[in-house]
């Protein structure tokens, strides 16, 4: 049933507040995404997932290949979703790809490819998930912006271009569903210690002192965890936040907003 009211929700008579919800993450195979999974099921949500390559999932989690560069796969793995799993009611646009460099430094091949994933990827994703989404009573969404949105970090124009269009799609996303009930919020994590960025500085001259070097740029010292990242997400898409909508959370570790004195 659609529900523009976005009715509250107290505690689930299990205890799990997400007890017999449905939530969908793209890019949930590793990384950010797979530890949302965790927290998902954790919290007693059923979950698919999304990925280029849906492997090494947790226990009763179903994995869906689909490149969100394609709007028709896309759109048949998230019908085959909704249809075995009963509905959706919760999903999480997280799958991204990176890029490095100035503005002069990618081809216009590589802003289409990127663009194409981190910003086209979640309309393609959303929009086939907008049907199923109305239908429920605790429809929610959440994207994964990033840092990147809100700095100006070095050698990162492209990323960060794309990043800030999520930002930007995600207020503009919350407002028009606010008719069907739907929330959207998004979350800009901090530099993680995830896969992706251990195959960035495979490539630099000293990954160890890179490594060391964006931990203190971190005012709290350290990397951000994915786990971290996780647990905000899905607190943004629970019920018990019936009135959180069009917010970000940062989880950066203190990097946008303080200016701390250099560890050591």
């Amino acid at each position: 049933m659609s529900g523009a009211s976005f009715p509250p929700h107290g505690p689930s008579t299990d205890g799990s507040e997400l007890a017999g919800l449905v939530a969908v993450v793209t890019g949930g195979a590793s990384g950010i995404g797979l530890a949302t999974v965790g927290e998902l099921l954790a919290r007693g949500a059923r979950v698919a997932v999304l990925d280029l390559a849906p492997t090494g999932l947790p226990a009763g989690v179903r994995g869906y290949a689909a490149d969100l560069a394609d709007r028709a796969a896309v759109q048949a793995a998230i019908v085959t979703a909704a249809t075995e799993m009963g509905g959706i009611d919760i999903l999480v646009n997280n799958a991204g790809i990176g890029a490095v460099g100035t503005i002069a430094d990618n081809d216009d091949v590589e802003w289409a490819r990127v663009l194409s994933v981190n910003v086209t990827g979640i309309a393609r994703v959303t929009s086939a998930v907008l049907p199923f989404l109305r239908e429920s009573a605790h429809a929610a969404i959440v994207n994964i912006s990033s840092i990147a949105a809100r700095n100006g970090i070095p050698g990162r124009a492209l990323y960060s271009a794309s990043k800030g269009a999520v930002l930007s799609l995600t207020l503009a996303m919350a407002t028009d569903h606010l008719p069907d009930g739907i929330r959207v919020n998004a979350v800009c994590p901090g530099t993680a210690d995830t896969p992706w960025i251990d195959r960035l500085l495979t490539h630099a001259a000293e990954p160890a002192q890179e490594r060391a070097a964006l931990r203190a740029r971190q005012p709290i010292g350290r990397l951000v965890t994915p786990e971290e990242i996780a647990y905000a997400v899905v607190h943004l898409a629970s019920p018990r936040n019936a009135s959180t909508t069009g917010a970000v959370l940062d989880v950066d570790g203190g990097v946008t907003s303080l200016r701390a004195r250099p560890h050591g």
